[in-house]
């Protein structure tokens, strides 16, 4: 790779206890620091809640990726989804949640376009002072197990800034973890906490930042 590189880790859909307690060793291992984007409807679990206390006491982030990880919001004709989705993860999350109120909304397979967001749910976002997270690199690691790092790396190479979307769930994908994140450094790749700014286009509740083709028909 040529050029200064970043790197921006996160991880959806755990914490799952015999899969996230190694993402965490691994991010340690690399002295990197990621941001876990967690389903309200797991958030209850007690077992996983011990597990979102590890990962707020090792330093790294907690957002919100809906109630359910099933409803598009510019695909769905009901207008309470919005509210009900973000709201009620929310609040299972409770003080695991950032101070910015991170949300990801569900993209049925990392896809971005009109489906993600509908008109009512960029104005929840913005009325409840959320900050919305999108990403530039899917790899699909939940359906390649052991290739996904490739397609990864080859993100990398191709921007100079990339939000990665990882999943902690027992797939056997982030076995290869450890192995990514020591490439990815050889490479002379910043790994860094931050996010993409064009990746962020709802901050703090204000829209900074292009919706353009993110968003379906109003609600």
């Amino acid at each position: 790779m040529t050029g200064a590189r970043k790197l921006t880790l996160s991880f959806d859909n755990g914490p799952f206890a015999d899969v996230t307690p190694g993402v965490l060793d691994a991010l340690a291992a690399a002295e990197a620091t990621a941001t876990f984007f967690v389903c309200g409807k797991e958030a209850r679990d007690p077992e996983r809640r011990a597990l979102l206390e590890r990962i707020r006491a090792d330093g790294h982030r907690i957002g919100n990726h809906t109630w359910s990880h099933r409803v598009e919001f510019g695909a769905t004709s009901d207008p309470d989804a919005p509210r009900r989705e973000i709201e009620r993860a929310q609040a299972a999350l409770g003080d695991f949640a950032d101070a910015d109120r991170l949300f990801r909304p569900y993209g049925a397979g990392g896809v971005l376009g009109p489906r993600l967001l509908s008109a009512g749910a960029v104005r929840h976002l913005c009325d409840g002072g959320y900050t919305c997270v999108l990403w530039n690199c899917v790899p699909r690691d939940w359906e390649d197990p052991s290739g996904w790092p490739e397609r990864a790396l080859a993100e990398l190479r191709s921007q100079p800034w990339t939000l990665l979307v990882l999943h902690d769930i027992p797939s056997g994908a982030m076995r290869a973890l450890p192995g990514f994140l020591a490439r990815a450094l050889d490479a002379g790749v910043e790994l860094t906490a931050e996010l993409p700014p064009a990746c962020v286009p709802i901050l703090r509740g204000s829209v900074v930042g292009s919706l353009d083709g993110l968003v379906g028909p109003p609600s």
